[in-house]
């Protein structure tokens, strides 16, 4: 059976971000400049805004592991939110075909006055699963989280380590066609490392699409095929993986 065609792509999809209270001459302006590494404009009302993204244009298609590289406030984290549909563009498309998991803050859509239960319920409505499949993974999840009774108590009570196995358990039960990560999750305790670490790559081989956005060239190469190079914005270089972190590598070395 032909498996469904899964794609993403952006066509000159440019954000920015107004900023209130701010001089166009004042020292907060130049503290942004420098720590956002974005562009400075005016809008039509005469606010100063942050170009986070200009402009960017890329087309994923299935089997593509695409690393996405570049200097701190190079806009990789907009530009990944863009693509799982967290911030909308001020000009420009998305167009993704194919279920997306972004996995930032795999806390996120926890209340700690709940239960482990109940918060596993919520936080997949928040991934975007019916309430029917979500059910249908409960026991999976109750059994690679190991917190036994705890999941009966308020996750408030828990320690980091037990809400790491909980949100972690959640977030890697079902494949994604799309996968967006925020650098690579490493999940709680030593003894619990392991096995999490192998349901992560197994959750990334059963991805159609997958964007990872990090530091660590060497995980870059290990997951990745291709690598897009974000620098003030905008896409400096797109293409396979050896060639642009080179370039990137060599590029980082001249700044130094």
């Amino acid at each position: 059976m032909t498996k469904p065609v899964t794609e993403l792509t952006l066509q000159n999809v440019s954000v920015s971000f107004p900023i209130y209270h701010g001089g166009s001459r004042s020292l907060k302006k130049q503290v942004l400049f420098h720590s956002s590494r974005g562009q400075l404009a005016n809008d039509a009302n005469q606010r100063i805004i942050v170009e986070a993204i200009r402009d960017v244009s890329v087309s994923l298609e299935t089997g593509d592991r695409v690393a996405l590289i570049g200097s701190n406030g190079a806009g990789k984290s907009t530009l990944l939110r863009v693509m799982a549909g967290i911030y909308e563009p001020v000009s420009g498309t998305v167009r993704a075909v194919g279920r997306i998991s972004p996995i930032f803050d795999i806390g996120l859509g926890i209340d700690g006055d709940i239960d482990g239960l109940e918060n596993i319920r919520i936080r997949g409505l928040v991934l975007g699963l019916p309430a029917r499949e979500i059910e249908k993974r409960v026991a999976d999840i109750v059994e690679f989280a190991e917190l036994g009774d705890h999941l009966h108590i308020p996750v408030r009570t828990y320690s980091s380590g037990m809400m790491t196995r909980l949100t972690f358990a959640v977030a890697t039960c079902f494949a994604p066609e799309i996968l967006i990560m925020d650098e690579w999750i490493m999940a709680g305790d030593a003894n619990f490392m392991a096995k999490a670490q192998l349901r992560l790559e197994r959750f990334v081989e059963t991805t159609s699409i997958m964007v990872l956005a990090s530091h660590s060239m060497d995980l870059c190469k290990r997951f990745c095929n291709k690598a897009i190079w974000m620098e003030r914005g905008e896409i400096k270089a797109y293409g396979p993986i050896d060639e642009i972190i080179d370039a990137y590598s060599a590029f980082s070395e001249l700044q130094n």
